[in-house]
Formats: C-alpha cells, structure tokens, sequence
C-alpha cells in the first residue's frame, strides 16, 4: 500500500484546509485509515481515524473542527479542517492499518506541512 499526501500550507488563524492521501496497491486489505501529526519537539499524536465500516475516531483537540471522509472509489481519504489554530501547526501524514497486521500503522505517507499563523 503506498500513500501519498497533499494539500498542506499557509492559512491564518480561522481558516480551513482540507488534506488528500491517495492509496495505491493492496487498498482492499486496509481496514483503518488516519491523519497523524507531528509537531517540532512534539511526539506524533493521531488525529482521526476512520474504520472500514465508517466508525470515527477524532482526538479531543480537533474534535467539532476537523472531519475525517473518504471517498471509496477514489480510494482517498480527506481531513477537512476547519477554524484552524496556530496549534495545529505540524506534519500532517496519512497512515494506514492493514487486515494483515491489524493493530500495526504499518503504512505512512510522506507527509504536508500545515502552518497556521496568528
């Protein structure tokens, strides 16, 4: 499975950004999919999570402002984020869960950098 972000930036305080993680290969083995960050001399926390039968998961410092989709046939996966914070600054990556290695993240992307000024 490889995995590939876009869709970082610049915004201001308030604003919105909406992140894209294509998957390619064995797509059909996934069965959970997130957006985990990383933040300069932080440790990596994830974000959301969303299951193959469409349960979600949001941590509670995004919760009510950032939405986690997907979109099947497609196979990508969305973060829509809203009423950004300059906390929220950090490497956002795409991970994913496979049937193979169920509790593993054994899957990543490369990462986009969202920045969030004040």
């Amino acid at each position: 499975v490889q995995l590939v972000e876009s869709g970082g930036g610049l915004v201001q305080a308030g604003g919105s950004l909406r992140l894209s993680c294509a998957a390619s290969g064995s797509t059909f083995s996934i069965n959970v999919t997130g957006w985990y960050r990383q933040a300069p001399g932080k440790e990596r926390e994830l974000v959301a999570a969303i299951s193959r039968g469409g349960s979600t998961y949001y941590a509670d410092s995004v919760r009510g402002r950032f939405t986690i989709s997907r979109d099947n046939a497609k196979n990508t996966l969305y973060l829509q984020m809203n009423s950004l914070k300059p906390e929220d600054t950090a490497m956002y990556y795409c991970a994913a869960r496979s049937d193979y290695e169920p509790s593993l993240w054994g899957y990543w992307g490369q990462g986009t950098q969202v920045t969030v000024s004040s």
